[in-house]
């Protein structure tokens, strides 16, 4: 009888993949929110005469606490010491709260013309209190992230992780996607860039709202391994996190070359889709109305390809060689935007459907590799860990994208709208990204031979079954 309900819930397909459908809806609103101001730079310089710098700014605070503060390395501890349910609850409130606050400063007016001083500079308190939501929110998305990738292991492991893994990657993608596309359509049409925050607010309390019915998913597996146990007469408990096993996981080689490669391959992603509307504007002469649509196919495009080479490394493995072949389509791509004459619309589309691929590549392998290197009661720091040396780069990046482009990169001025904004030769900004892809490729291949001395599996299957199939083929 207690086997019965055991096969109910975790080996029941239905129920793993309702699981998982829960919470990458989850990720789905949190990724929509981080992504929602990208399209509006030039409206920003419009409406709230923002600078590239200010923009800059702001999009970095995404980082600031993660970084400075620890908090998401608190976040993976609270999360190994607490477990899902609590620590995803906590996630989901506080990107919220930090929503609700950038929301506030956007759409107000009771901060316009206010400066303060910031560490001996001159910040608009506007732009500051946007930062200061951002920076709340990111918090709460990352340790989100850290949740769900936990929760997938829980749930796939020994099964169709990497699977699982690109499905909710896709599924936070179509936020992504969502996010650039419509983003700015949507502020010309509710007359101001604070509208697409307001559905971004809305969109975060209903993925809280989601994961609040993952919880009661949860809490029946956890009972049923309690019944299975004591049916087994099995007293045995796992084994509790201590923080020594932050030590563990620090001196863990691999753990360090798939945390720098990861940093490396998303800086020279996600920044770039924080410009990647005004470079089409800028460079490929693409009406400011559209121009987020190219951008959008990379995540949209990701919906598909993430799971397929999810399922791939599944069931045939290679994830080292998949990681090394993303990181080259990343270089191309960026490479080839870099180039001045290349400027013609359908360039863009194609460049950008083939970073789509290889954004695609990278993390389908990365993250189901993290536990093949990393012990499944040490995940949830382990990935808060690797997330936070991202989050250097997702918030230096884009602030030293900005100052870039104002310092080296202002070509001209033009007339939008009746307001002077700047153009810019996106040019020295492609070759910092296209740097970032070098420095990728050589991690990755540095990981694959880390991988042959110590023997973690990445090249092996995830579906424990086909990984034993192989390594009676070798012997």
């Amino acid at each position: 009888m207690v086997e019965k309900i055991q096969k109910s819930l975790r080996d029941s397909k239905t129920a793993r993949w309702f699981a998982l459908g829960v919470v990458a809806f989850t990720m789905l609103c949190g990724y929509y929110l981080s992504d929602v101001m990208a399209p509006l730079k030039g409206l920003l310089e419009e409406q709230l005469t923002w600078t590239s710098s200010e923009y800059g700014f702001f999009t970095s605070a995404y980082g600031w606490f993660n970084v400075f503060m620890f908090m998401l390395i608190i976040g993976g501890i609270i999360l190994d010491k607490m477990g899902l349910r609590f620590t995803g609850l906590m996630a989901t409130i506080i990107m919220v709260v930090g929503v609700g606050i950038k929301y506030y400063a956007v759409s107000t007016h009771s901060l316009d013309g206010i400066v303060w001083s910031v560490f001996g500079t001159s910040v608009k308190a506007q732009v500051l209190i946007a930062g200061l939501g951002f920076a709340i929110f990111g918090v709460g998305v990352e340790v989100a992230g850290i949740t769900v990738s936990k929760t997938i292991v829980k749930w796939f492991k020994g099964k169709e992780m990497a699977l699982a893994m690109g499905l909710e990657m896709a599924t936070a993608r179509i936020g992504t996607g969502l996010a650039i596309g419509t983003s700015l359509p949507l502020a010309k049409y509710m007359g101001h860039v604070s509208g697409p925050v307001l559905i971004g607010l809305i969109m975060a309390c209903i993925g809280m709202i989601s994961f609040i019915i993952y919880i009661f998913q949860d809490k029946k597996l956890d009972a049923e391994i309690a019944a299975e146990k004591l049916a087994n007469n099995d007293e045995s408990e796992e084994e509790a996190f201590k923080m020594k096993d932050i030590w563990q996981i620090i001196t863990n080689k691999g753990f360090w070359l798939v945390a720098i490669l990861c940093v490396l391959f998303y800086s020279s992603v996600f920044p770039f889709l924080k410009y990647a509307t005004d470079l089409m504007v800028n460079k490929f002469g693409i009406d400011e109305s559209v121009a987020g649509a190219i951008p959008a196919l990379l995540p949209f495009g990701t919906i598909i390809l993430t799971p397929f080479f999810g399922n791939l490394y599944d069931r045939k493995g290679k994830g080292a060689t998949i990681m090394i072949l993303g990181s080259i389509l990343l270089i191309f791509v960026h490479a080839m935007f870099s180039i001045p004459f290349l400027n013609q619309w359908i360039v863009a589309i194609i460049l950008v459907v083939i970073l789509g691929i290889g954004f695609s590549l990278v993390p389908s392998a990365m993250w189901p590799s993290v536990p093949k290197i990393i012990p499944e009661r040490q995940l949830g720091t382990a990935y808060s860990l690797i997330f936070w040396v991202q989050n250097w780069g997702l918030m230096g990046v884009p602030a030293l994208i900005g100052w870039v482009l104002t310092k080296y990169c202002i070509t001209g001025t033009t007339v939008v709208n009746g307001a002077t904004v700047n153009q810019y030769d996106y040019t020295l900004p492609m070759l910092i990204f296209t740097g970032f892809g070098l420095l990728a490729l050589i991690f990755a291949f540095w990981l694959k031979l880390e991988d042959k001395k110590k023997g973690y599996g990445l090249e092996l299957p995830n579906i424990a079954a086909k990984a034993e199939e192989i390594l009676e083929e070798k012997a």
